[in-house]
């Protein structure tokens, strides 16, 4: 299966995306657990997680990479949009939470998009990264989306955000449960969760990291010429 933006959505529909998009709502809910007043961006294909969060916020919006393709997100209060990723079409510190799901192991380059993200964060904002574990099974089995693109250790995530301007504040991981369809162990999902986080959390099938911009940032990244975004309507 190819996972652009129908194999996503397929998959988040399915019986195993639902109990991955559960778990992983789960460890992000406890991170944000109050968002009202704030500006949320999803990049990549974070629509399934927003969902929980979009009848808080002030302002939602959904950015998709060109490679990744539109998806309509059926909410009246949501803006859903195709841009590429060196070039964001927002300006400069207007959202205060960044939400980062299928886009950084999907990205043609990692440093571009990650100081665009920078541009468009709040000074005292947050980010968000969901990416998948590249020692976990979920990074090994190819109907998996998480084994599509790059996958990344705690390591270079860490060197990723600090070479980017980036301070790691939070660290968690989700998806300890084995990619399997069968529905009987589907639906013990979530013990398989307990289990495995005092287990094999090394396995963990995704890092969750929250950081902020450093205070050591001298200066901004240097605008960027934006093209008009394409349009995907956000009410169904």
């Amino acid at each position: 299966m190819e996972y652009g933006s129908a194999g996503l959505s397929a998959f988040y529909g399915s019986p195993v995306g639902q109990v991955a998009r559960r778990v992983i709502q789960r460890r992000l809910r406890e991170a944000w657990p109050d968002v009202r007043g704030t500006r949320l961006l999803g990049y990549g294909f974070a629509v399934p997680f927003l969902r929980g969060f979009a009848a808080e916020a002030d302002m939602v919006a959904a950015l998709m990479p060109e490679q990744i393709g539109a998806v309509a997100w059926p909410s009246g209060s949501a803006l859903s949009v195709v841009a590429q990723e060196d070039a964001l079409p927002f300006p400069d510190a207007l959202f205060d939470r960044v939400l980062v799901v299928h886009g950084l192991e999907n990205a043609e380059s990692l440093r571009p998009l990650m100081r665009q993200l920078w541009r468009v964060l709040a000074p005292s904002g947050k980010l968000m990264i969901v990416a998948p574990n590249r020692t976990s099974l979920w990074a090994q089995v190819e109907r998996s989306p998480f084994a599509h693109g790059r996958p990344f250790s705690r390591s270079q995530l860490a060197s990723l955000l600090r070479d980017t301007l980036y301070a790691a504040e939070r660290w968690d991981h989700a998806l300890l449960m084995p990619p399997l369809k069968s529905r009987r162990f589907l639906g013990r999902g979530v013990s398989w969760e307990k289990i495995g986080r005092r287990v094999w959390p090394a396995l963990a099938g995704v890092h969750i990291v929250e950081a902020t911009k450093s205070l050591y940032a001298l200066s901004p990244p240097k605008p960027v010429k934006q093209e008009q975004p394409v349009l995907a309507s956000a009410r169904g």
